[in-house]
């Protein structure tokens, strides 16, 4: 009854058409859309309504593997799953289009534009890829590949989310956690004689193995954001006090025409000065951590970054705007020095960068803000 409607319905006889003029084109539309809304409606890491829906995505996205590989290899005998056989690749790539997405709104926030990108970049191409991917997603070992690298996205930021502990420990329990994720859907399949050899079996849990340690290799090069953990803000200042729940900031007073300057990117120094490094850091509720502030001057001659001070302060999660913190110097040289915003494992949230240019007396005056 309901079909027989849909055919007799006009708007539903227009949508058909459209689709039919225009279907290739909607794959794209819809990984715009989709990840225009993730970018819109997912902003704190720490949300468990989120995180839920994640996981849930990924049981689903497990299940459904296990449906086309049962189906694939005739071990599947009930009609009713059968009957939707060729929904069930769809469905592994919207499920792996929502995680991807997700992943990239939120290591996106957690990225600096420096090598932690790398793994912001790989998340991002399979987020593309996967829109082209529907004919080869029957492929045991591309199915394991996308499920392992959505199962490890998703492990190393939300055990620190709930656990409120970040460290090397809870990173790799992160990654084992993924390994006996995947490796747990393999034996199934292998049990089931949907794996057709021991030696595919090998090899694909060979596959498996290979990525969890590529994967932790790129956690040492500093190749992979620090997730839950972002920069919100990062900023170099003449003058930094708490007052209360803000904190006063002082910069030099912008041109007329400096419409764009709110902090001492260029920093006048003269004699007595002080320059300060403010930062604003996310961190989920309930986490607790050390920020460091990694100070480091150009050095011309040797033509190479040296470090002058690596200084730390204690953050606690929860607040949408970051853990406000600074850590200032008093007897700098004149050049380019850059301040890494780094956690207890050195990898890098944000880079500050200033030039500090020496004058002779304090020709300038002070601009106050509150953030």
């Amino acid at each position: 009854m309901v079909e027989q409607f849909l055919q007799r319905n006009p708007f539903y006889q227009k949508v058909l058409r459209l689709y039919d003029r225009y279907g290739n084109y909607f794959p794209f539309v819809s990984f715009l859309a989709g990840f225009g809304w993730d970018n819109l409606t997912l902003r704190r890491i720490d949300q468990w309504f989120d995180n839920i829906q994640l996981f849930i995505y990924l049981i689903l996205l497990g299940i459904c593997i296990v449906l086309v590989n049962l189906i694939n290899s005739g071990n599947l005998k009930h009609p009713g799953l059968i009957k939707f056989s060729k929904w069930y690749p769809l469905a592994i790539q919207f499920f792996l289009g929502g995680l991807f997405s997700a992943y990239v709104v939120f290591y996106f926030h957690s990225a600096s534009f420096t090598k932690t990108s790398l793994f912001l970049i790989i998340l991002l191409f399979l987020l593309v890829a996967n829109e082209f991917l529907e004919n080869q997603l029957t492929n045991l070992y591309l199915q394991t590949a996308l499920f392992f690298v959505a199962a490890f996205s998703f492990f190393i930021f939300f055990l620190p989310v709930l656990t409120g502990i970040m460290n090397l420990y809870m990173f790799f329990a992160g990654g084992a956690l993924s390994v006996l994720f995947v490796m747990g859907l393999l034996f199934f399949l292998q049990k089931k004689s949907a794996i057709p050899s021991v030696r595919q079996y090998k090899r694909v849990n060979g596959l498996v193995l290979f990525l969890f340690v590529g994967l932790n290799g790129f956690y040492f090069l500093n190749w992979i954001p620090p997730v839950p953990l972002s920069l919100k803000a990062g900023e170099i200042f003449h003058h930094v006090k708490r007052v209360g729940n803000l904190y006063r900031v002082q910069y030099e007073t912008p041109r007329w025409y400096q419409f764009w300057k709110n902090s001492d990117n260029e920093f006048h120094f003269a004699t007595g000065d002080t320059v300060f490094c403010y930062a604003s850091v996310f961190a989920p509720a309930r986490l607790k951590t050390e920020i460091y502030h990694h100070w480091q001057y150009y050095n011309e001659r040797q033509k190479k970054w040296q470090t002058t001070d690596r200084l730390s302060y204690p953050i606690s999660g929860g607040r949408d705007g970051g853990y406000r913190g600074y850590t200032f110097k008093r007897h700098l040289q004149p050049g380019k020095w850059r301040v890494d915003v780094e956690n207890e494992q050195k990898q890098l949230l944000g880079r500050i960068t200033f030039t500090l240019k020496p004058v002779p007396t304090r020709q300038y005056q002070l601009k106050t803000e509150f953030r």
